[in-house]
């Protein structure tokens, strides 16, 4: 199934997806969609009992999760081109020459205030920062809470997937080494257009493309990644307890802006698109 969040005389409620018709469910009860996830199990019975349907093209959406309950866990360096391109760039503050690939996953969080949803524009803070850069991730929803979760188990503790742009200025990301400063400006985590659950994906087989108005930059697929999605769950709930809720951003491929010469960072009118295999796509328009 597809669930989305829909904004409609300034509230949210939940929804059910058709994106083969184009039309949405309205869920009742529900109260957002940590609510629908955290209580899935409650509610998945019910879900058929749900009838009316709205055409997508009269409503308008917003982030899956409007308001993560705490920051988004995120990736870095997770494709050994994007990490290759990262370290020649001249962004990577301390980067070693031919040490590239990482022993250990490079985490990270985006605070709440930077998800916005589909269409939703993204601003380029061009008071502080003069390189805003586009990273195309497929997004892990964790839906069963768990410490020390075991690799064997981890997919066991996911509820479904989206789409994330994790929109990054480089300038402040190299300048502050922690890269919190350059990941966490407000807007910059657009999210969507939905949540496909775990049943209908094959995580480890996804395309994922992204274009910068119209043209193709980033195209790789998630076989590529260096630490899978068991690893990364396994990691960062070493100790930490993940709930349901929970975003895990899992890395961007190469063609990020910084990967050209002379880098192509975004522009006010600029408009990002990306799309993952079996899940959807996530626009946005850049703006100053």
């Amino acid at each position: 199934m597809k669930f989305a969040s829909i904004l409609r005389d300034n509230s949210t409620s939940v929804g059910i997806v058709n994106s083969a018709t184009g039309r949405i469910r309205p869920l009742a009860g529900v109260t957002d969609m940590v609510d629908l996830i955290a209580r899935y199990a409650d509610i998945e019975p019910s879900l058929a009992s749900n009838t009316q349907e709205i055409a997508l093209a009269d409503i308008k959406l917003a982030a899956p999760i409007v308001m993560p309950r705490r920051n988004i866990f995120c990736v870095g360096k997770n494709y050994r081109e994007h990490a290759r391109e990262f370290s020649n760039s001249g962004f990577e503050a301390g980067a070693k020459k031919g040490a590239e690939i990482d022993e250990y996953p490079a985490i990270f969080s985006k605070g709440p205030n930077t998800v916005i949803g589909p269409d939703a524009p993204v601003q380029l803070h061009s008071t502080v920062t003069s390189s805003v850069d586009y990273e195309a991730e497929l997004a892990v929803i964790i839906g069963k809470p768990g410490r020390n979760i075991s690799q064997k188990d981890a997919y066991n503790h996911i509820f479904g997937y989206t789409i994330v742009n994790d929109v990054t200025a480089r300038d402040r990301q190299k300048n502050h080494k922690q890269w919190f400063m350059g990941k966490t400006l407000d807007t910059f985590c657009p999210m969507g257009p939905w949540i496909t659950t775990s049943d209908e994906l094959d995580p480890e087989n996804l395309d994922v493309k992204c274009w910068v108005n119209g043209e193709l930059r980033q195209n790789a697929n998630t076989r590529d990644l260096i630490f899978g999605i068991p690893s990364l769950i396994a990691t960062i709930s070493a100790g930490l307890t993940l709930v349901p809720g929970d975003i895990i951003a899992t890395g961007t491929p190469a063609g990020v802006g910084i990967g050209f010469t002379p880098p192509k960072f975004l522009k006010s009118g600029d408009v990002v698109a990306i799309e993952i295999s079996g899940i959807g796509r996530l626009e946005n328009r850049f703006v100053a």
